[in-house]
């Protein structure tokens, strides 16, 4: 199973709408098929494997008759652009089928695993469940709560700082973590910044890996105002990777027809107290056009802003072993807690060197 998990992870990132699966056939002791999802969310990750199986047979000794599958998710039981895949596994004779996780898919939701039993076929599950609810977890929050898993990436002094008095921030931290930043933005669905991140430094947004470059994240800005320029690099470079702007109700129609001739997607959602867009209803627009896992990226006020609203579920904080001080720009602006009985609060759950900095991974703590 924690091979069939590894496979899935190579799909985060690329198969939304859909979750990222892993699954590994078994037969008389040897690995016979493997599959994970396919960028698109297509074809699923049994179907791959099933037909990996099949060509090993040379179709001479039934593909994967009386094997075991081991699944990251429940199959899928319902008909889309393809057949279920519960039934793609019972078509292929297989003995037994070893699952992580049930699918909380209304159109699944026990009904693969009820079809697999109603076939004959043995079912075991819950094997390596934590693992495969975590990996999934974009997946199934915008299942159950209708947003995407929120993972705030942040690069920071020790003492929590961003930039200079004066706004200089290239660069805290070393090449090492800056890459390990740019491996985020590859298994994420999609990239968010506020739009004062867009102005000052007018980024790109992109995973610049060596061999990664096709894993370049949707890329979000929220902007209320809708101040992005069209010569901003989002903008002009929107027809080669997806860029979307989010913005407040009633956008102005010249900047938004300026921003959508460049091939910008403009989503409109509801305005705050504030006037500015309000974050629960960003994500959830997001999560409507299929979003899975967001990377934030900047900038403080943003982080201030989904920190208040309870939607940041994850850190990735890289700290470089240097000082700015009180006058330097805080990784996270004020988001209004005056009690500590109200502070967000997380659990750590990584460690690592990335160079000369230190790479810090935290979970949030249910309250």
């Amino acid at each position: 199973m924690r091979a069939a998990l590894s496979l899935a992870a190579r799909g985060l990132g690329r198969t939304w709408p859909n979750p990222a699966v892993g699954c590994v056939l078994v037969r008389d002791g040897a690995v016979i098929g493997r599959g994970w999802t396919q960028p698109g969310g297509r074809p699923h990750a049994e179907t791959e494997a099933l037909a990996r199986a099949q060509a090993l047979s040379g179709g001479t000794h039934g593909g994967a008759v009386g094997a075991t599958a081991y699944v990251t998710l429940e199959p899928c039981n319902h008909y889309g652009k393809t057949p279920p895949c519960a039934l793609a596994l019972v078509e292929a004779k297989v003995a037994r089928v070893v699952v992580a996780c049930q699918d909380p898919d209304p159109r699944v939701a026990g009904g693969g695993l009820a079809r697999l039993r109603d076939a004959g076929v043995e079912v075991t599950t819950g094997v390596c469940e934590a693992e495969a609810l975590a990996l999934n977890e974009g997946f199934f929050r915008r299942i159950t709560l209708g947003r995407p898993l929120v993972t705030l990436k942040v690069a920071s002094t020790l003492d929590g700082r961003i930039a200079t008095a004066t706004g200089e921030s290239q660069w805290i931290t070393g090449p090492t973590a800056r890459a390990w930043g740019h491996r985020l933005r590859a298994s994420h669905d999609a990239i968010l910044v506020g739009i004062g991140t867009a102005l000052a430094d007018d980024p790109e947004l992109t995973c610049r890996l060596p061999g990664l470059e096709d894993r370049s994240p949707v890329r979000v800005v929220v902007d209320s105002g809708l101040r992005l320029p069209p010569t901003a690099k989002l903008a002009t470079g929107a027809r080669r990777i997806p860029t979307w702007v989010v913005t407040g109700p009633s956008p102005d129609s010249t900047r938004a027809e300026a921003l959508a001739a460049l091939g910008v997607e403009m989503i409109s959602v509801a305005a705050g107290l504030d006037g500015r867009v309000d974050p629960t209803a960003a994500m959830a627009a997001l999560a409507d056009r299929g979003i899975t896992r967001v990377l934030v990226e900047g900038g403080a006020a943003m982080a201030g802003a989904l920190l208040g609203a309870g939607l940041v579920d994850r850190l990735e904080w890289f700290r470089a072993a240097s000082l700015i001080g009180g006058d330097g720009l805080p990784a996270v602006a004020g988001f209004g807690v005056e009690a500590l009985a109200a502070r967000t609060r997380f659990e750590r759950t990584a460690v690592r060197s990335a160079g000369a900095d230190l790479a810090e991974s935290y979970r949030r703590i249910a309250s």
